[in-house]
């Protein structure tokens, strides 16, 4: 058995366990307005943006050592949800810890100030490579902590999360590695990514107090809005005194590729991948699904028709709770996982359902929660499930 000890967040929900779940509890999305920068004027849009607490964390973080202001501000969400996650699971760096923190894009600020340097004066720092390689999230969490163990990053775009928690429950069974510290962080607010969802025509154009409408099954058009936050979970071999939630299963799958997307209208790959999530595990006992349901009219359908097949359709009366965050912190790609697992485990901790105010729903009902499936995918058609329960 593997459980989960401790897990930390930051994003626009905020940057402590209060203040998410304060969150939660409100019926107010937590996106703000955003102008971005885009061919010499500004275009006024939504996004997910670090809250204010999550941002003055990170200028404490930077304060704290010289080499840190130099960090592309993935790396520092990384670093605080590590640390915090790693001191609540009461570790220390005596012990050998794995460490996978993932991202789909990476040093996406760092990177692309460098290429306008670079096109501006043919010049760029010294520094530029080491500091945007994907390994340098999980090297200097490595660094940050004192740990020794396995330490890498990977891009599996919008499911890279749920594929480290993945990676480390496979390291572990094999008996390599007994803790290991997993997540993914995202800081991707810029106007070049706003640009490419911009022409895949995903990004939400409502101007309305939900500007995404994840699982609205009523929306006419895509309804994304891009987010920003890390999550990092600490993972240990046994059920000790403390753990938050048990991993009771994980399943994969990848579609054949048809299209840049590569997401079928039945969803092949969450069928797939819930039914080797769920194993042995009746159906008819999980009691909610936290879906990956980034607000896009074809994601949610074909998301929610994987549900069908799997479960029944929602009027059954043994079909699991199914529900998003991304209404509230915009996606938030590589970190998007870590989120949802979030919102399973705060359901878990709290026996309380999360739900969507424009559905019609109690954003945080009291129901009996013992099993939750959390799901995510990304370009690709790589899709990951987990199954988590409450401690025995």
């Amino acid at each position: 058995m593997i459980s989960i000890r401790s897990w930390s967040t930051l994003s626009a929900l905020g940057g402590s366990d209060a203040a998410v779940l304060a969150s939660y509890q409100s019926v107010e999305s937590s996106l703000d307005p955003w102008s971005v920068p885009h061919l010499e004027q500004l275009v006024d849009t939504w996004a997910g943006r670090l809250s204010k607490d999550a941002q003055q964390q990170c200028t404490d973080l930077i304060a704290t050592h010289p080499k840190y202001a130099g960090l592309d501000p993935s790396v520092l969400y990384a670093l605080i949800t590590a640390r915090s996650a790693f001191k609540q699971a009461g570790w220390d760096s005596k012990s050998p810890v794995g460490i996978n923190i993932g991202s789909s894009r990476g040093a996406t600020q760092l990177w692309e100030s460098a290429h306008a340097a670079h096109l501006k004066n043919r010049r760029i720092p010294s520094l530029t490579s080491p500091l945007t390689t994907l390994g340098n999230l999980s090297t200097w969490v490595a660094q940050d902590l004192g740990v020794e163990g396995p330490e890498f990053s990977h891009s599996i775009t919008c499911s890279t999360s749920l594929h480290s928690l993945l990676n480390a429950v496979a390291w572990m069974r094999a008996g390599m590695v007994e803790r290991f510290l997993v997540g993914g962080t995202e800081a991707a607010l810029t106007p070049f990514t706003w640009a490419q969802m911009k022409a895949l025509k995903l990004v939400s154009s409502l101007n309305e107090p939900y500007p995404c409408r994840a699982l609205d099954p009523l929306k006419k058009a895509n309804t994304m809005v891009l987010g920003e936050g890390a999550g990092a979970l600490c993972l240990e071999v046994g059920v000790r005194p403390g753990a938050q939630a048990v991993i009771l299963g994980v399943g994969y799958a990848t579609e054949s590729l048809a299209h840049a997307i590569s997401i079928s209208d039945e969803a092949d790959c969450f069928v797939r991948s819930m039914h080797m999530a769920l194993g042995v595990h009746d159906p008819g006992q999980i009691d909610a699904v936290v879906m990956h349901a980034p607000g896009t009219v074809k994601g949610d359908r074909s998301e929610n028709a994987a549900l069908d097949v799997v479960f029944g359709s929602r009027d059954s009366l043994t079909a699991p709770w199914r529900t998003s965050q991304k209404w509230r912190t915009g996606h938030t790609f590589g970190a998007s996982g870590a989120l949802g697992l979030e919102c399973a485990l705060l359901m878990l901790k709290h026996q309380h359902l999360a739900g969507i105010p424009y559905l019609g729903q109690s954003v945080w009902r009291p129901a009996p929660v013992k099993k939750v499936l959390v799901n995510a995918v990304g370009f690709g058609g790589n899709a990951v499930s987990v199954l988590l329960g409450l401690p025995e």
